[in-house]
Parts: structure tokens; C-alpha cells; sequence
């Protein structure tokens, strides 16, 4: 086989499988989410339970408020 010839047919190739992975390619489009899709997608308990009061860790809290801060450019 000719090296043109060679050369030709893996361009050839190399352009069906880049079109292949752009057809393929699918991303998410952006959309508004209402209530209405969320109450379809994961339904709530009616009757919610608080037997357990759920109160936020001020050490986590500080914890995670340190991190963030370490996490900006000096100015």
C-alpha cells in the first residue's frame, strides 16, 4: 500500500470517528426547575418526624469558615 494512500484512509478514519463522538456528545441543556417537575421526580413524606432536632455543629461550622477563608488569594 501506497504511504498516500495509507496517509488518505487514516484521515478518512480519523474524521469518522471525530464525527461519531460529535453525534454521540450530549450534554444537559439548561432548563428552569419548578415545583411541579420536583414533586414528580422525588415525592416527600407528608407527615414529616421531628423527633431529632438537627442542630448545626458551631465547631464544623467555624471548621468550614476557616476552610473557606484559606481558600482566597491574599489581597
Amino acid at each position: 500500500m501506497k504511504l498516500e494512500l495509507a496517509r488518505g484512509l487514516f484521515l478518512l478514519l480519523a474524521l469518522a470517528v471525530a464525527t461519531a463522538a460529535a453525534a454521540a456528545w450530549e450534554e444537559p441543556r439548561p432548563q428552569v426547575v419548578s415545583k411541579i417537575d420536583l414533586a414528580s421526580q422525588c415525592p416527600l413524606p407528608r407527615v414529616m418526624k421531628s423527633e431529632v432536632s438537627a442542630q448545626p455543629d458551631p465547631d464544623l461550622l467555624l471548621f468550614l469558615f476557616g476552610m473557606s477563608q484559606s481558600l482566597r488569594s491574599p489581597a
